[in-house]
């Protein structure tokens, strides 16, 4: 094989991957953008990691990235990629070193400990009604009746309104608590720069002001939901500062905003994309879930999760040093046809595993995935079951983004 050594790690004898002597090559992140997934097809057979022209690696093959997602060799990334980016005081900074989503150990399961009970998948099928109740309610809506805007109008709203049910904020409040929610996320994602810090710090605070004004208000009037239960529960607890208390509630905000509208357009216009699989699922909904699975699969919305090298890493010969950035590319992983047999296809039937790795794994699993996956789902029912077929004319879905949360353009849907 000219120098490469084969290295054979499938059931099926014929697929191996083959490394090369030479070191993964340099990208720039227009190429990386520009057709990440012909990319990603290309060198994950003979190369295990990528790297990045800001000097992080990124990991490309399924196996790799199962393990290093809770490898001891890497940590969650806390306040290094601000500190890297000039942003060592501020609000973002106060939201990352107090936050869940920013810790590990110890500190990490004292602050996810508060909200895990409450975020549980039999808590969130209880959810379940709503959700349905919402997304129905706005396809059904007669400002709808000629088509809407799929993103903005539709994905948008289920996860933010959810939220906002969830946590017990007022109707009139819902606007207000979406425009923050969605610009305080972009910092999850890596499609900001230099000049999206002010606006980004501005809605963090005002984010935090509008959570620290909930929890006091849950205090004096306890009700019967769960922000009065979580607010309780610090209370008693008292395991978690006051920043600490309010952070994680932040932290709930952002993580269940930003990702799952994207998901939704995705699945919506991967399955419109499809309409022999859409018709199948419209003549039984017990395909919804599994149709939700593969559109996760094939176009995550998550594209990679971030870790900290924490230990010097030899992958097949090639180093990744201690202090490194490690990107772990679920979006190509996802593709491995190692781990997914005949990748680039939408089958509705395949053999998954019990836990969709686009959620991560170990003790930074998505703690919103039950609730995220009762969002898809309802969403798509709720489109499936409309009495108008729905359709996207002359578009096409359009996802971009190589790394961090995906970015969806939008998709104006009209009824038939």
């Amino acid at each position: 094989m000219n120098g490469k050594k084969a290295v054979s790690l499938s059931k099926e004898p014929h697929l191996t991957y083959s490394s090369p002597v030479a070191s993964p090559p340099v990208l720039g992140f227009r190429e990386l953008n520009s057709q990440p997934h012909e990319t990603f097809a290309e060198y994950r057979s003979v190369v295990p990691f990528l790297k990045r022209e800001d000097g992080a690696h990124l990991l490309l093959r399924g196996h790799d990235v199962q393990r290093f997602v809770k490898d001891p060799k890497t940590k969650q990334l806390e306040t290094e990629l601000l500190y890297a980016r000039g942003i060592t005081a501020g609000p973002l900074v106060e939201l990352a070193a107090n936050s869940m989503l920013f810790s590990n150990g110890e500190v990490h399961r004292r602050r996810r400990q508060a909200m895990a009970k409450c975020f549980s998948f039999s808590v969130m099928e209880r959810v379940r009604p709503e959700v349905r109740r919402l997304a129905q309610g706005i396809i059904n809506s007669d400002a709808h009746a000629e088509g809407f805007k799929l993103r903005d109008d539709f994905a948008a709203a289920i996860p933010a309104v959810t939220l906002a049910a969830i946590l017990g904020i007022s109707q009139s409040d819902i606007p207000l608590f979406t425009s923050l929610a969605y610009r305080v996320s972009k910092v999850l994602t890596t499609s900001w720069g230099a000049e999206d810090v002010p606006e980004m710090e501005e809605a963090t605070r005002q984010l935090v002001s509008y959570c620290e004004d909930l929890m006091a208000e849950r205090r004096r009037k306890p009700q019967d939901d769960f922000l009065s239960q979580y607010v309780a529960s610090v209370d008693a607890n008292a395991d978690l500062s006051p920043a600490e208390a309010v952070m994680q509630l932040v932290s709930v905000v952002l993580g269940g905003t930003d990702t799952t509208r994207a998901a939704i357009v995705i699945q919506t216009g991967l399955l419109l994309e499809r309409p022999d699989i859409w018709s199948a699922i419209q003549e039984n909904d017990s395909l919804i879930a599994p149709a939700v699975a593969e559109s996760l699969r094939l176009e995550p919305a998550v594209a990679s999760i971030p870790r900290l090298v924490v230990e010097d890493i030899d992958i097949e010969g090639h180093m990744i040093p201690r202090g490194s950035v490690l990107l772990l590319s679920t979006m190509s992983a996802l593709r491995d046809p190692l781990q997914f047999p005949h990748p680039g296809e939408f089958d509705l039937h395949r053999e998954r595993p019990r836990w969709h790795p686009v959620y991560g794994d170990g003790e930074h699993r998505c703690l919103g995935q039950a609730l995220a996956q009762v969002e898809l789902e309802e969403a798509l029912r709720a489109l499936i079951g409309s009495r108008r077929s729905l359709r996207m004319d002359n578009q096409t879905l359009r996802v971009s983004g190589h790394a961090g949360i995906r970015q969806v353009e939008e998709i104006i849907v009209q009824f038939a």
